[in-house]
């Protein structure tokens, strides 16, 4: 999470938060109006990069200790492997596919239109 964010912020113009100071915007208030709005773009693909793996991990819960906290890749591969209920199994990787998809589609169309590529 922090690489994408350290990216986009390393980019920012600091003379945006020289303005922002000699308008008489506060600290807080230059972060939440110019700093935020900037770095937005890491937010979202450093979310992205965390959360794709985060939601296939099926493995570390069961290395860590107590698998007793259920996650979508345990319940998958029970599914899939310990119950063989394929329809169910299948059923919930469409559900986790487009759980996936959605906010990776919705970061594409957020960079295209950041950077005026429209279809």
């Amino acid at each position: 999470m922090v690489l994408p964010i350290y990216a986009v912020l390393s980019k920012m113009d600091e003379s945006l938060l020289e303005a922002a100071a000699d308008l008489g915007c506060p600290r807080w208030k230059s972060f939440w109006l110019v700093t935020l709005p900037l770095a937005l773009p890491g937010l979202f693909a450093g979310a992205l990069i965390c959360f794709i793996p985060i939601v296939g991990e099926f493995v570390i819960p069961d290395l860590l200790g107590d698998s007793r906290t259920q996650m979508i890749g345990q319940t998958l591969w029970t599914e899939f492997f310990g119950n063989r209920d394929w329809p169910v199994a299948s059923a919930l990787a469409i559900v986790l596919l487009c759980v996936l998809l959605v906010p990776i589609m919705i970061v594409q169309r957020l960079q295209n239109d950041a950077f005026g590529m429209r279809r």
